[in-house]
């Protein structure tokens, strides 16, 4: 991203709180922005809070990595996984769609960061874990992944595979720096999955799936979502198409759809699980 930037000069961000915690990650990169110590923070998008933090912005969104779920382990595809294999994962959202697929699986808790779970992995303490793709991509540890899960089975978190760049407000300069690295059809996406999740008063631990995707041409979009329990007793997959011109519009659409078939119900009793 510093070349991108134009040879940017990087500045390391504290990272206080929790292990597993993103805000953690989010709060040390805002804090350097309010501080005037970087210019520019680059995010992770499915970690960005729906609300934004006063005093920034969103300035620009770059081409999007690859929002889909790995699988890594045994297996080549989930109908392929056999009964009861142990599964590792920290996500909810993943948790709930494997069980929704496959309630056989044994779902692990698995923390840590990608190099840490891939080691567990290894140690054979799992049969198989899931990771998304575009982080090992950045990583170059995509020759791990055994097969990509299919989006009609595992909907990507808000955001998956994007990444969001952060100014203060009315910084010209920053504003200027970053506008080359702005992709149309990146923003689009995320601006409807965020305006989705956001009328639905998600949090990055819902167990939830919002993905929008831009036709080649740019005219159409379409955002499919999944809203369950995390024992994957009970969900909810729906899907709208329209206008890309319109991504606001049809993320609330689609939040709408959602809450109308029971989506905040689920959502409630969801928070129970993660308590």
């Amino acid at each position: 991203m510093a070349e991108l930037l134009g040879g940017a000069e990087l500045v390391e961000a504290s990272t206080d709180g929790e292990p597993g915690d993103k805000s953690r990650f989010v709060n040390g990169v805002e804090r350097a922005l309010l501080d005037e110590d970087a210019d520019i923070g680059v995010h992770s998008a499915k970690d960005l809070p729906g609300e934004l933090t006063e005093g920034l912005m969103l300035a620009a969104v770059p081409r999007r990595e690859d929002p889909r779920d790995a699988w890594i382990g045994i297996g080549s595809s989930l109908d392929d996984v056999p009964e009861g294999a142990q599964v590792g994962t920290a996500s909810l959202r993943r948790r709930a769609q494997l069980f929704a697929a496959r309630p056989d699986l044994e779902v692990e808790e698995l923390h840590g960061n990608v190099d840490t779970r891939l080691r567990k992995l290894a140690k054979g303490d799992f049969d198989a874990i899931v990771l998304a793709v575009a982080g090992l991509r950045r990583l170059d540890r995509d020759d791990e992944i055994s097969f990509v899960l299919p989006e009609e089975s595992m909907t990507p978190a808000p955001g998956q595979g994007a990444l969001v760049l952060q100014i203060r407000d009315g910084d010209e300069g920053a504003l200027r720096a970053v506008d080359p690295l702005v992709d149309e059809a990146a923003l689009r996406e995320l601006t409807a999955e965020r305006a989705a999740v956001t009328l639905l008063q998600a949090t990055c631990a819902s167990p939830i799936g919002v993905h929008a995707q831009v036709d080649a041409q740019g005219d159409c979009m379409r955002i499919d979502a999944f809203v369950g329990l995390p024992d994957g007793s009970e969900w909810i997959r729906d899907s709208v198409e329209g206008d890309s011109t319109e991504p606001t519009l049809l993320g609330a659409e689609l939040a709408q759809r959602l809450l109308g078939t029971g989506a905040r119900d689920i959502l409630d009793r969801a928070e129970e699980f993660a308590t």
